[in-house]
């Protein structure tokens, strides 16, 4: 009696009646060989095969093996051994053969992608290299100061009050559009431009209209290492003010946000910081 490679007996000498196992011992018998492709049949389809040994004389109609996709007659699938009555899968591994060449799937069926599709990330994942975002400006950094420079008719009248040998030709200006500076670097100087002495201020107050009391170098804005700035007088004619108090020449007045600065006849220059 033939026995498969489990070591089970078996009555068929192809498949073992218990496991279902290829005896590959046993010879095979020509009936049992997988017929040959018929001519113009689609390729990778499975072809119907000769019944197994043992199969009833009427004949049973060929059905895909599920395991497989192999058509078989008999009891056992020729290709994997799969036992059709009782819906078990031999011990033995499936044949290379069966899994790669009969499989039941539709010819043109295009291959999935080797480990499927990547999975979506989900709420509270953390994100991969390149879904981190791009690094935006560090919080609490300096802020930039503006100088906004306008005419303060206030101002005018309380230097015409004060007197002065020019006082009663300096006449407040019908029109003084405002003007707003960003400052910026170490510092910035405050005057009239001179082309004789080479000198380009960054605050130039040259109109029109024109203060005839701001000198052509009157006060510097000083940056300062906290971010701030301060107002310095190199010695101006007239002088400069800072909330209404004189600045000492050339000793810095530290500046605030809102502060006013007053030069000329009527100038008034309020920073503003952020």
């Amino acid at each position: 009696m033939p026995t498969c490679p489990a070591g089970h007996d078996s009555a068929s000498s192809d498949f073992c009646d218990v496991c279902g196992m290829r005896i590959g011992g046993s010879a095979s018998s020509p009936a049992a060989a997988p017929a040959a492709p018929a001519a113009g049949a689609a390729p990778g389809k499975p072809q119907p095969v000769a019944p197994p040994a043992g199969a009833s004389a009427a004949g049973e109609p060929a059905v895909p093996c599920p395991r497989c996709g192999a058509a078989s007659s008999g009891r056992f699938c020729e290709s994997c051994g799969f036992d059709f009555e009782t819906g078990k899968a031999p011990e033995s591994p499936l044949p290379v053969a069966a899994a790669v060449g009969d499989s039941a799937v539709p010819p043109g069926t295009p291959p999935a992608a080797a480990g499927g599709p990547a999975p979506e990330p989900g709420p509270g994942s953390a994100p991969g290299p390149s879904q981190v975002p791009a690094a935006g400006p560090a919080p609490g950094g300096p802020a930039g100061w503006t100088a906004v420079v306008a005419s303060d008719h206030a101002y005018y009248d309380s230097v015409i009050a004060a007197g002065g040998p020019d006082a009663a030709s300096i006449q407040f200006p019908v029109y003084c559009p405002e003007r707003r500076f960003q400052l910026t670097g170490q510092e910035m100087r405050i005057g009239r431009h001179s082309a004789s002495r080479g000198l380009e201020p960054e605050i130039d107050l040259t109109g029109p209209p024109t203060d005839p009391g701001i000198s052509r170098l009157h006060a510097v804005l000083i940056a300062q290492p906290d971010g701030s700035w301060a107002i310095l007088d190199p010695g101006s004619e007239n002088g400069t003010s800072v909330n209404g108090s004189e600045v000492t020449t050339g000793v810095p007045v530290p500046l605030h946000d809102g502060d006013q600065i007053h030069l000329g006849a009527w100038t008034v220059i309020t920073v503003h910081a952020g």
